[in-house]
């Protein structure tokens, strides 16, 4: 079964995204990797808006591997651990000019207080670095209109439980569009 998402951005509906690697930046390789296969979703009812979040641990393992993806067509981020869905929520994404890359990467470094050194000391509370040149998943103010410098932007508390669950090397998958169900490889 396929969960379609939907957010206010325009009052429109957007499918559930899809995690398959694809775009056109140079992200870091991540090696070794089995497929990883969705086995269950969040059972989440109606629309999901800017700065809605869901985390529910309580159908996954309490161990396994954690993968993240990102659909920046959607404006979604998931975490699945063990193939479960354990949270979801709206996410900010770049601009034209700032935009986010496309493709796999680990998760390099986890810092926990991290500001901006490019812009202005922004706060950036519970970093996943992706990338050597400044693109992490990282708590933030997650509203309509709103837009990041190429970053991830999660709600503060969605972000601390993303980065509770997540360790150095566990993979993030940003995509642009696609729909997946349970039963579907995601890597």
């Amino acid at each position: 079964m396929i969960r379609i998402v939907a957010f206010l951005l325009a009052l429109s509906t957007v499918p559930f995204p899809a995690f398959a690697q694809s775009g056109s930046a140079s992200p870091a390789p991540v090696a070794g990797k089995s497929p990883f296969v969705i086995k269950s979703i969040l059972p989440i009812e109606g629309a999901i808006r800017y700065g809605d979040w869901f985390w529910d641990e309580s159908a996954a393992p309490s161990s396994g591997a954690l993968v993240i993806t990102v659909d920046l067509e959607a404006r979604v981020i998931s975490a699945f651990r063990d193939g479960h869905e354990i949270g979801t929520a709206v996410v900010l994404v770049g601009t034209q000019e700032h935009p986010t890359p496309l493709g796999t990467f680990p998760v390099l470094t986890k810092e926990r207080n991290n500001v901006s050194e490019k812009y202005n000391y922004a706060p950036m509370p519970f970093t996943l670095r992706l990338t050597w040149d400044g693109i992490a998943i990282h708590g933030s103010p997650v509203m309509n209109g709103y837009a990041s410098h190429g970053c991830i932007g999660v709600p503060d508390d969605f972000a601390a439980k993303l980065f509770a669950a997540t360790k150095r090397g566990d993979t993030v998958i940003i995509t642009r569009g696609r729909m997946v169900g349970v039963g579907d490889k995601i890597l």
